[in-house]
C-alpha cells in the first residue's frame, strides 16, 4: 500500500510584483511505498523544496491532493518531520534541549522528555555532547542534532530538505553513511532533497529527477544496488549507468555545475 501519494499536484506563488501566479510544480505524480528512501534531485528552481514542503503541509497545493496514509494533508503532522539545511537550532539551548524542543512542540508526555532526548542523541553518535551548545559544534554535530530532534517525535515520514548542502566534501561523505546506518534500524519512509546526482543515488532507493521551467518530475528512478552501501560501490559500473543516466536528464537545463559533476553543495 502507498504511504504517500502526490496525485497530479500543482504548486504556485504568487508573484511579488502582483503579476499573477508563479508556478513551482506542476502535474508531479508519485506514489511512494512504506519504508522506501526516496531522494529527489534536480536544478536550483524545479520545485524541490516547495514539492517537500507540501508533503510536511507546510506549503498548500495549489491543485491535485496529497495523501499520507491515504487522508489528504491539510496541514503539518505528527506522522511527519522535516530536516531542513539550515541547522535551525535555539542557541541558547544544549544539545539534550534543542533535541527536547521537538518533543515540546508536539506535546509527548514531559516525564519521557530527557529519556528519549539522550537515546536519539545516543543514535546519531552524540554521546557525550549533551550539554554542549550549537556555537561549541561542527557544522556536522549541529546537523546530527537537527536529526535526532526530528527522530525523537517517532514520525513516520522523515522529510529532508538539502541537510548536508552546507557541509563540506569530507563531512557531508560521512554524515550520508550515517544517515543510512540509522534509517537502516527501522526504515522510516524518507524524502531527501540534494543538488548532487551521486549523493542521489548512494542513498536512494528511488530517485525522483526533476526539471524546470516550470518545476516538474521528468523520470523515476529504481536504484537496483544492494544495501548496505559503502564508498566503494560509487566506482562500480552499476553506479555509473545510474549517475549517466540521471546526468543525460538533465543536461538540457543544467545550470549548476555540482549537478553535471555529480559533485556537492
Amino acid at each position: 500500500m502507498s504511504h504517500i501519494e502526490v496525485e497530479n499536484v500543482n504548486i504556485a506563488y504568487d508573484k511579488p510584483d502582483g503579476g499573477g501566479k508563479f508556478v513551482a510544480v506542476e502535474a508531479a505524480n508519485i506514489s511512494i511505498e512504506q519504508g522506501t528512501f526516496i531522494t529527489i534531485v534536480g536544478p536550483s528552481g524545479c520545485g524541490k523544496s516547495s514539492l517537500l514542503m507540501a508533503i510536511d503541509g507546510l506549503v498548500p497545493v495549489s491543485s491535485g491532493l496529497i495523501k499520507v496514509n491515504k487522508t489528504p494533508v491539510s496541514g503539518p503532522g505528527r506522522d511527519r518531520a522535516m530536516v531542513f539545511q539550515e541547522f535551525a537550532l535555539l542557541p541558547w539551548r544544549n544539545v539534550v534541549d534543542n533535541v527536547r524542543f521537538g518533543l515540546e512542540l508536539h506535546r509527548w508526555d514531559k516525564d519521557d522528555h530527557e529519556e528519549r532526548s539522550r537515546r536519539f542523541i545516543r543514535l546519531v553518535g552524540l554521546a557525550g555532547f549533551e550539554d554542549y551548545h550549537p556555537h561549541q559544534l561542527s557544522g556536522g554535530m549541529r546537523q546530527r542534532v537537527g536529526i535526532a530532534r526530528a527522530l525523537a517525535v517517532d514520525p513516520e515520514i522523515l522529510l529532508m530538505d538539502e541537510p548536508f548542502g552546507a557541509l563540506d566534501a569530507q563531512t557531508r561523505e560521512v554524515m550520508g553513511n550515517e544517515l543510512l546506518r540509522i534509517w537502516e534500524q527501522d526504515k522510516k519512509t524518507a524524502l531527501f532533497v540534494t543538488h548532487s546526482i551521486d549523493e542521489a543515488i548512494f542513498l536512494g532507493d528511488v530517485v525522483v529527477v526533476m526539471g524546470k521551467n516550470p518545476g516538474h518530475i521528468k523520470e523515476i528512478i529504481n536504484i537496483d544496488i544492494a544495501r548496505p552501501r559503502n564508498a566503494e560501490m560509487t566506482d562500480t559500473a552499476d553506479f555509473t549507468d545510474y549517475r549517466r543516466k540521471i546526468r543525460d536528464l538533465l543536461s538540457d537545463e543544467i545550470d549548476d555545475i555540482r549537478l553535471v559533476a555529480g559533485g556537492h553543495d
